[in-house]
């Protein structure tokens, strides 16, 4: 074989590879400035505006099983271009929203954005861990959603402030004007995300073309038909870490994500932060960030000490931030929700690699079963928004609270349930299958 055809290495594949946890992070992370945008925009409560949320996470749910079978199908690096694909569509879909404006149609939108990132989640986390050895599968992937998070903190720094650019009118400074003033500026507001999103779009555009010139392993044996047609998801819900797995991964997600949705709003309080919303979208880049160094730090301490006692550890410390934040004002109360992040930062990468341990050509059910679970984004986040219109958006926090508990126990004990069992087939390697 001539070297113009012969494959990537593992190391630079999972270099190209983390590009794709770059971009999908900072997709994400920017729901976090549309929600104080279109929750002004549209005149909404906390409730609705968590709709967002609901559409964004809840596409996890819905799209996953047929991502899974996506992956079965074709392979991991056919897999992540389809998933490049559909999310440019899904991006580009926001410019007739704005043009309308519609928060439906905006809701269209990102439930075509969400289905090919969770495409993206099926193909490129397994893909990740899969690229080496297994020992350091926990390492490897917390590294990879180290970049994950590094586009997490540079989207709403870089791209917020575009999207926030005008000044947030009151509800009561939006029902003084009049019907054409009302929809001029609902209309001027809207259209503050063409721009950013119509960048997006075509920057994923050029990614995917980027992924099919790169000659990265296929591992298309780890999915194809083989194997992998045999086993049924009731097979990979027989292990009870996989089980309990997908529980912690749809409460860290609700949990991670519903502290975000509510920062800049929160933030904005005048007895936390009285930021202006522009201003505190800028703070973003600390929770988010947080996870960013965290990662780096996590994946250097996971070579040397055990990822779950590592991981209950990060949930207690979560935990208590989040009471602070309950229970004091100001700077304190701020910072204390800010420093979440750090903490976050092994969480999710943790959880997923202790789940499918062992699994051999079981790997893609179960991946396929636990993206699903961060429809945990969707539900977790509205339940704190009916709470926050209930009580107030401060104590509302007792919902993500609650959710770190249960990693406490995940990280002790319910991620070794099960650890015993036999291995699956043959674990996937890095051996090059098909291009496609």
């Amino acid at each position: 074989m001539s070297a113009p055809t012969r494959p990537m290495s593992n190391t630079a594949a999972i270099a190209v590879v983390s590009l794709i946890f770059f971009t999908w992070g900072g997709m994400t992370s920017l729901n976090d400035v549309l929600i104080p945008h279109l929750k002004a925009v549209f005149s909404m409560n906390y409730a609705q505006t968590m709709l967002i949320q609901f559409t964004f996470f809840g596409a996890y749910f819905l799209m996953s099983l047929p991502s899974g079978a996506v992956v079965a199908r074709v392979g991991y690096k056919a897999s992540i271009v389809v998933g490049l694909l559909v999310a440019a569509a899904g991006a580009a879909m926001f410019y007739p929203a704005a043009r309308l404006p519609s928060y439906g149609l905006f809701l269209s939108a990102l439930f075509v954005l969400a289905s090919g990132i969770t495409l993206l989640q099926v193909a490129a986390n397994p893909y990740i861990s899969l690229l080496g050895s297994a020992a350091t599968s926990h390492s490897r992937l917390t590294l990879a959603q180290a970049l994950n998070s590094l586009g997490t903190t540079l989207f709403p720094l870089l791209i917020g402030p575009l999207i926030l650019v005008g000044a947030v009118l009151g509800a009561d400074e939006i029902a003084a004007m009049s019907a054409a003033e009302q929809a001029a500026y609902r209309a001027a507001e809207a259209r503050s995300v063409e721009l950013p999103y119509l960048m997006l779009a075509g920057g994923l555009l050029l990614m995917a073309a980027f992924v099919v010139l790169m000659r990265i392993p296929s591992l298309r044996e780890a999915t194809d038909a083989g194997d992998e047609a045999r086993h049924t998801y009731r097979e990979a819900l027989s292990f009870p870490r996989v089980r309990w797995g997908i529980l912690g991964i749809f409460l860290y997600v609700g949990a991670e994500v519903s502290i975000g949705s509510f920062l800049i709003n929160y933030m904005a309080e005048p007895a936390i932060g009285g930021l202006r919303e522009a201003d505190a979208s800028r703070f973003l880049a600390f929770y988010w960030g947080g996870a960013m160094v965290g990662r780096f730090i996590g994946a250097a301490l996971m070579t040397r000490f055990d990822a779950r006692r590592l991981l209950a550890l990060s949930a207690v410390v979560a935990c208590t931030l989040l009471a602070v934040t309950m229970t004091t004002e100001g700077r304190v109360a701020m910072w204390s929700a800010l420093a979440i992040g750090l903490f976050n930062s092994i969480m999710f990468p943790t959880i997923f690699t202790t789940a499918i341990e062992g699994l051999g050509t079981l790997t893609s059910k179960a991946s396929s079963l636990l993206v699903m679970a961060i429809v945990g984004g969707a539900i977790v986040p509205l339940a704190q928004g009916a709470l926050a219109d209930a009580i107030g958006i401060q104590h509302a926090f007792v919902v993500p609270l609650l959710c770190y508990a249960y990693i406490v126990w995940y990280g002790l004990r319910g991620s070794q349930l099960g650890g015993g069992a036999a291995t699956v087939g043959a674990p996937a390697t890095a051996r090059p299958g098909p291009m496609h």
